[in-house]
């Protein structure tokens, strides 16, 4: 009972030191019991993806294994996943007075996809200490880099065209996508997500930084 509490724990001080990280990078902080609304949402968002994945799951029985394990990794998985998170901050914050900069875009997503991981390693904290230990450097900062850039356009979307928030959908799928892929070829591939997370993160890092100064240049902030 000790291990699996440890282990709980170890499952969410990554996703919600994330979220606190983030939060904190915005100039006008949101409102807390926004950022926890969105943070709930996204932990429950998991049930309605997971649904969805089960029902498509059958079609991604080809008989080519790669194309097989790319219809997985980037349709059953990044698709469904990412759209979700989308759903959560276009329908509960996007439409809100609060929601005011390109930042909270950024800021948004990354609280739901963290609420979303939170769940996620929950469930996979039986599996034992090490494989959350590998999640919470792999699979957690996954879900942030991808939806954070995500994020990024979602909110350039309040300020410029629409169609911004569904590239950001694009890109995160791709991110996503490829992470998954290279997992579940079960090969020496798999390496290639830790340059992957680095890439993204450094992107991510850059588009955050041009948020903050776009917002502070045009009096958002």
């Amino acid at each position: 009972m000790t291990i699996l509490i440890v282990n709980i724990l170890l499952a969410v001080i990554p996703a919600v030191f994330l979220m606190i990280y983030f939060y904190r990078k915005d100039k006008k902080p949101e409102p807390a019991v926004l950022i926890w609304k969105v943070f709930v949402i996204g932990f429950f968002s998991v049930i309605p993806a997971g649904l969805i994945e089960h029902f498509i799951e059958p079609f991604t029985y080809i008989s080519d294994p790669l194309t097989a394990i790319f219809a997985r990794a980037f349709i059953m998985a990044a698709l469904v996943e990412e759209t979700t998170k989308l759903l959560v901050v276009k329908t509960f914050v996007y439409n809100k007075p609060q929601f005011d900069e390109i930042t909270d875009g950024v800021v948004y997503a990354i609280t739901a996809s963290m609420g979303f991981a939170c769940f996620e390693n929950i469930l996979y904290s039986s599996g034992g200490t090490a494989v959350v230990l590998v999640r919470a450097f792999t699979a957690v900062p996954l879900h942030a880099v991808a939806s954070g850039i995500m994020g990024y356009y979602i909110g350039l979307s309040k300020f410029r065209q629409k169609k911004d928030m569904y590239a950001g959908l694009i890109y995160a799928v791709i991110i996503h996508g490829l992470y998954d892929f290279f997992l579940f070829t079960g090969t020496v591939l798999s390496f290639l997500v830790i340059p992957l997370l680095l890439i993204c993160g450094i992107i991510l890092k850059k588009l955050l930084n041009r948020a903050i100064q776009s917002d502070l240049l045009n009096g958002r902030s």
